[in-house]
């Protein structure tokens, strides 16, 4: 079986009452909203990785105002020809704070569009898990940045 890691860094924005996201397509071509950020480069810090990936998917720059906690997940998967993957993701979650920039979508990129969604109607929106991880690490700030 081929092992597969993948670690990535993700922001938490929000001010009056909204949430940052990012819109992307899943495999069957449904659109999805998550938080912005994605996988780093080899060689990347995940703090680089997170302030890189918030500008290219929505046109902001911020400041990494603290690590609200790491996310690890594991599932098999199989490919063409009846390849199994064994997935391992290991996504850091990361509050920010818009600095600058101006909101705009991602050209060319794994998103395509990013808007401001008020927190009290989240639970209405087609979202990726990592979102209500988000929203718990940001809202419990668990001391040992890790939910149970």
């Amino acid at each position: 079986m081929r092992k597969k890691l993948r670690v990535a860094a993700y922001a938490m924005c929000v001010r009056d009452e909204q949430i940052l996201l990012a819109r992307w397509t899943d495999r069957h071509g449904r659109p999805e909203w998550t938080l912005p950020g994605g996988g780093m480069e080899h060689g990347e810090d995940p703090y680089e990785t997170v302030l890189r990936e918030v500008e290219e998917e929505t046109g902001y720059h911020i400041e990494v105002t603290g690590l609200l906690g790491v996310d690890s997940f594991r599932l098999t998967t199989t490919h063409r020809f009846g390849r199994t993957v064994d997935r391992h993701g290991v996504r850091l979650v990361y509050e920010g704070r818009v600095t600058g920039g101006e909101l705009r979508p991602e050209v060319g990129g794994s998103t395509d569009l990013a808007a401001w969604h008020p927190l009290e109607k989240v639970a209405d929106l087609r979202r990726v898990g990592l979102v209500d991880v988000g929203l718990r690490l940001w809202r419990e700030r668990p001391a040992a940045g890790r939910l149970e």
